[in-house]
Formats: structure tokens, C-alpha cells, sequence
């Protein structure tokens, strides 16, 4: 799982039937201090995530582990919205502190 940070949504009109009604978001991973790295993903979202919030992801077949997904041909998959973040005992990120 790697954290990052949502910065948009993917929209299509078109896709894979297995994929119809799945959300997509454009997400930011980010690094072991909370710094944006330059690096995007596209990731379905089972979780109803919204743009600037925190989650984890996970990737590669991990992606297709969640339920209803065994099928769906996606890479990466958004599987919680972080609450808080703390590493060595000092607080990373908190989302009461965000909003």
C-alpha cells in the first residue's frame, strides 16, 4: 500500500463493461514526510473519496483483491480515506486539521 493524495477525477463515457459504474481518481503519491512525488495514478476508488483527501492504495493484483473487483482489469484501487498519520511519534497529517 503507498499513501497519496487525490488530485482529480477521471471521467469516460466509453469503457470496459466490467468497469461501468466505477469511479475514477487521479491521485499523487506521496512521500514518507507527506511530500508530493512526482508521480500520478489513475485508481478506482471503492471508497468514495473526494479531491484533497488522503488515502491509501494499493496496487497490482493486491488491486483486484477487493470484493466485486476480481474481474475488473484495474492496476490500482483506492481502499481507505486516512484519518491520520503519524510517524515517530509525530503527527504527518490529520484530515480534522485539513478541513
Amino acid at each position: 500500500m503507498q499513501i497519496a493524495k487525490v488530485r482529480g477525477t477521471v471521467t469516460s463515457t466509453q469503457k470496459e463493461d466490467s468497469l461501468r459504474g466505477v469511479k475514477f481518481l487521479v491521485v499523487q503519491l506521496l512521500d514518507d514526510e507527506g511530500q508530493p512525488l512526482p508521480v500520478y495514478e489513475v485508481a478506482a476508488d471503492g471508497v468514495g473519496a473526494g479531491v484533497g483527501e488522503w488515502v491509501l492504495v494499493t496496487r497490482g493484483s493486491a488491486a483486484r483483491q477487493v470484493p466485486g473487483s476480481e474481474q475488473r482489469p484495474v492496476d490500482a484501487a483506492v481502499i481507505a480515506i486516512i484519518d491520520t498519520v503519524s510517524v515517530d511519534g509525530q503527527r504527518l497529517y490529520s484530515k480534522r486539521e485539513q478541513w
